[in-house]
């Protein structure tokens, strides 16, 4: 598989912004969350997700398709791949980590995409990949959790901002998810 291919992850007119109805069911299936940050790193085809996800084709392209119809991948430009065949590759528009409540709406017993396939990256990188991580319990105000949330996003934003400058280095994923504890 050709991942040299990449493309910048984010538009240039990005702000925060709730999900679309659309926008929440494509993000609804783990598969789909883990296609979108493969598409951020790598222009794919289809069959590559399928080889890099373990799923067959048909599926990884049903999957795509509402990907592409909810604005969230769209097509890179054919190139010709290693045995010499036209391959049409996805990109990442970036859309997806720019909206501010991905979740809202979800319904509870389908589970929470974005934390599962967060999961399945995790343990697909296995865990010699933990750069770093914190591991905390706060009491906070709801004041307080928008603070926390909104200098965490900030300094994160200026990473995702400025990630293109920095393409030539080791590619390292994260999560921050902040919940109440069960009592």
């Amino acid at each position: 598989m050709s991942e040299s291919d990449s493309a910048p992850i984010h538009p240039v007119d990005a702000k925060r912004r709730p999900a679309t109805v659309k926008e929440t069911k494509a993000l609804a299936h783990p598969l789909r969350v883990r296609m979108v940050r493969l598409c951020g790193q790598y222009e794919l085809t289809n069959k590559q997700l399928a080889d890099r996800l373990g799923v067959d084709p048909g599926t990884a392209h049903y999957h795509v398709r509402q990907l592409v119809d909810a604005g969230f991948l769209e097509p890179a430009p054919v190139r010709t791949g290693e045995s010499g065949a036209l391959e049409k590759p996805y990109r990442s528009t970036g859309r997806s980590w720019w909206l501010s409540d991905a979740l809202a709406g979800s319904d509870p017993s389908d589970g929470f995409a974005p934390v599962e396939a967060f999961q399945q990256e995790l343990a697909e990188a296995g865990p010699t990949s933990i750069a770093t991580y914190a591991r905390f319990s706060l009491h906070l105000s709801p004041e307080d959790i928008e603070e926390l949330d909104r200098r965490i996003v900030a300094v994160i934003d200026e990473y995702v901002e400025t990630d293109d400058s920095r393409r030539d280095l080791p590619v390292h994923g994260g999560m921050f998810l902040l919940h109440r504890s069960a009592d």
